[in-house]
């Protein structure tokens, strides 16, 4: 069993949600290897028909891994980084919705495929939603201003 280890936690802030991710992710998940598709750097998620940046804004998929360090955005700043950054590509953030599709229910510590998304950290957040990465918990919190992390989304052309 492979393990990628993230000392910097990672939180994915996307549309009224966040996903906040600390400690590291193992490559043992998915429990269904066939659900994502990998391309490069997206991952298309068969099972919603969603295609997921790989890594998080601020790193960039080298071939075998997300190399550079991660960014931290507010929810304004994260809406403002997708608009600057992908307008026009149809790439967004997503909804607690689209966000906790994520969750890998057969996987735990992480819930989340390693193989999809190496690197990804574990843990929650408190911002707007939060899906927790260890238990695959959604939950609704109080603020949008707390740093986080961000992996965009779009639709199936």
């Amino acid at each position: 069993m492979k393990s990628l280890s993230i000392q910097t936690p990672i939180v994915l802030a996307l549309g009224s949600v966040a996903m906040f991710l600390c400690a590291h992710a193992q490559a043992a998940c998915p429990s269904n290897a066939s659900r994502f598709a990998v391309n490069a750097a997206e991952v298309t998620d068969t099972a919603t028909g969603l295609i997921w940046q790989r890594c998080s804004a601020g790193q960039s998929w080298t071939g075998t891994a997300c190399s550079g360090s991660p960014s931290t955005f507010s929810h304004e700043q994260a809406l403002e980084y997708a608009r600057n950054n992908f307008g026009g590509q149809g790439w967004r953030l997503p909804d607690v919705k689209a966000l906790s599709s994520l969750v890998d229910r057969g996987c735990s510590n992480p819930s989340i495929s390693g193989v999809a998304f190496p690197g990804t950290a574990l843990g929650r957040s408190s911002t707007a939603w939060t899906v927790d990465f260890v238990s695959g918990a959604v939950g609704a919190s109080s603020s949008r201003n707390v740093p986080s992390y961000v992996r965009l989304v779009r639709n199936s052309p």
